[in-house]
């Protein structure tokens, strides 16, 4: 099994900073592509922000050059610093992560999801 867990979630006032970090646990052969995810209340989830193994980035075009996002493979983890937070910027924000395992039969690929971290923006 893998797990994901985030951390960093809080409530911040509009044009301050946040750093989600998002760890990964069990019996992981290779971490892919991880990405950060955020939904709304009464929207869709979306894609923020998201990170391969070799450091190449992707962002949403409404986070992009307010959002960062990194990862430390050593530590299986991957962060979002987030900057210049907007009240639209509320939601609660999950990891996912592209993930080799192994099992009994030998390698398998997952997409694992962490359970979510609430990011609030208000005065």
């Amino acid at each position: 099994q893998v797990q994901l867990v985030e951390s960093g979630g809080d409530l911040v006032q509009p044009g301050g900073s946040l750093r989600l970090s998002c760890a990964a646990s069990g019996s992981i052969v290779r971490l892919n592509t991880m990405g950060w995810y955020r939904q709304a209340p009464g929207k869709q989830r979306e894609l923020v922000a998201s990170i391969t193994s070799g450091r190449s980035t992707t962002y949403a075009d409404s986070v992009k050059g307010q959002f960062t996002i990194s990862r430390d493979n050593a530590k299986n983890t991957v962060y979002l610093q987030m900057n210049s937070l907007k009240p639209e910027d509320t939601a609660v924000y999950y990891c996912n992560a592209a993930v080799v395992t192994t099992t009994a039969f030998g390698y398998r690929s997952l997409e694992v999801w962490g359970q979510g971290t609430l990011v609030t923006v208000s005065s």
